[in-house]
């Protein structure tokens, strides 16, 4: 049975993995027995990751790349691929939020949400899921969100952008799976990370979480990694185009 779970020789990349959820899910991968590839913008924030990774045992490399540019990502992931050898997992997880009511949020707030949130998940989906196509396997993740299937006053572009997540996340699967690849997707409740740093930091907005989520708590990051793990190993071999709702409850109750 855990052979079923074990990432033991596989290389795993995970955007935006320098702290949060990206940073959780690349530690969980490496306890699973996996090389982790660690993407963001910020060399200094990489090599710091890189370095409590590595401190704590983990095979850790770094590739710092934009993933709302095509022609960079496009660049990068092949490049690595030359040089380093294959991608055998993909965890699309780079997001950004910004919080306005939909009547007055700016226009370049809501292109910066669609390129960071969706047209990143195609930018890098792409140019790795060619390289899996060839070698016939592959395992990519997209981290969406509760907000997939529910909406929120003040956040309507996101929103909208983890809705198309989970989308693109089924039309991967529908023309990838033929090539031995599994595309799904985590969709997380609320957790508590720098994202969420300003509703953690609101006492009101807190109570209402609690009382709204069956668990009756703010979710630690920590709890993402087990379906995160699950999704990257040959347990999830007939699975594809799912999209895991790791929420408390919070989508299954009124």
């Amino acid at each position: 049975m855990s052979d079923l779970f074990s990432l033991s020789g596989k290389r795993a990349l995970v955007t935006g993995s320098s702290q949060g959820i990206g940073f959780a899910l690349a530690r969980g991968l490496a306890e699973a027995g996996a090389d982790i590839v660690l993407n963001g913008r910020d060399a200094a924030k990489l090599e710091a990751a890189a370095a409590t990774l590595t401190g704590e045992g983990a095979n850790v490399t770094t590739l710092a790349f934009d993933v709302t540019d095509h022609d960079a990502v496009r660049d990068a992931v092949d490049g690595f691929e030359t040089a380093t050898g294959g991608i055998d997992i993909l965890v699309n997880n780079a997001g950004m939020q910004h919080r306005t009511a939909l009547e007055d949020f700016p226009a370049d707030a809501f292109e910066r949400l669609l390129q960071t949130n969706i047209a990143s998940v195609f930018h890098v989906g792409q140019a790795v899921a060619r390289h899996m196509i060839g070698r016939g396997a592959g395992k990519i993740i997209n981290i969406a969100s509760v907000q997939t299937a529910l909406a929120r006053p003040g956040i309507a572009p996101y929103t909208a952008t983890k809705g198309a997540v989970g989308n693109l996340t089924k039309g991967m699967a529908t023309d990838w799976a033929k090539h031995g690849l599994q595309c799904n997707a985590i969709a997380p409740g609320y957790f508590d990370t720098p994202l969420n740093a300003a509703l953690v930091a609101d006492p009101e907005f807190s109570a209402w979480l609690e009382k709204r989520t069956p668990a009756g708590r703010w979710g630690n990051v920590e709890e993402l990694v087990g379906a995160c793990v699950f999704l990257s190993s040959a347990a999830s071999s007939f699975v594809n185009g799912h999209t895991l709702f790791v929420d408390g409850g919070i989508t299954a109750s009124l």
